[in-house]
């Protein structure tokens, strides 16, 4: 008899289904990755799942070497119950490679996935059902008071999203639009003279007086710009320059520098 009842239970458990849970690289993207290849990953190792994430809509993932900027995001909670990025916008060109430097300044953990509107909607259907913690180049997950990066190149135009697709903080806020336009060809770009007054790195700003800005109808002046890091890492007092200057969320900035 006890040797029926093992004979029967070696029976069962060799017959039953296998069932994973874990990160997003174990769950749902790995049918995602046999959809797009129209196999299994038998015979492929894991080269089917890296072929999956190499292009997205949204673009695909970045090399430190070409990063182009680096932008910091903060994730909190307010006061009155609500989740956010700050900023909660993103504005690129065709062809960026931003380093996200993402930092956790709230009490619960969070997450920054970036993908389009359809891709971060499905997955956030299937967190709902279990909570799987992203392990994929376009996201990273980060305890209280943690930080981490994502880098990541936007390769196609159009409009994005990075959102948190923990269940609960998409609807409590934490999703935004990347939009991301093509970029303006070199023909086209009108750069302005001027020489480097002061440079403020901490500020984000540079003092230039410059000629006339011809794209803003502008005459010459001495003005304060705005500038990203990695601009104004190419910034000295007393440099003279050649740079474009655009609005950018109300303030004139410095987008491009010859």
């Amino acid at each position: 008899m006890k040797n029926l009842l093992l004979t029967t239970a070696i029976a069962l458990t060799f017959g039953m289904p296998a069932y994973a849970a874990g990160t997003h690289s174990g769950g749902h993207d790995e049918v995602k990755t046999e959809e797009a290849h129209g196999h299994s990953d038998g015979g492929h190792g894991n080269d089917g799942h890296g072929d999956a994430h190499a292009m997205m809509a949204a673009g695909m993932p970045g090399m430190a070497d070409d990063v182009n900027r680096t932008i910091d995001v903060i994730m909190r909670e307010t006061d009155d119950g609500q989740m956010i990025f700050e900023p909660s916008t993103f504005e690129f060109e065709k062809g960026e490679t931003i380093r996200f430097n993402v930092m956790n300044n709230g009490e619960l953990e969070h997450e920054f996935v970036i993908d389009d509107v359809e891709g971060n909607a499905k997955h956030k259907m299937a967190m709902a059902e279990m909570d799987m913690e992203h392990d994929d180049p376009n996201s990273v997950r980060l305890d209280e008071g943690k930080s981490g990066e994502v880098i990541w190149k936007f390769a196609n135009a159009g409009t994005f999203e990075f959102a948190c697709l923990i269940p609960g903080h998409y609807e409590s806020g934490m999703h935004g639009p990347i939009k991301v336009s093509q970029k303006m060809a070199q023909a086209d770009v009108e750069y302005t003279q001027g020489k480097i007054k002061k440079v403020d790195a901490k500020g984000g700003k540079v003092t230039i007086v410059h000629g006339p800005l011809l794209n803003l109808d502008m005459p010459a002046m001495t003005m304060v710009f705005r500038a990203d890091e990695s601009m104004i890492a190419r910034m000295s007092e007393g440099q003279d320059i050649e740079f474009v200057a655009e609005p950018v969320k109300g303030k004139l900035t410095v987008t491009q520098l010859k």
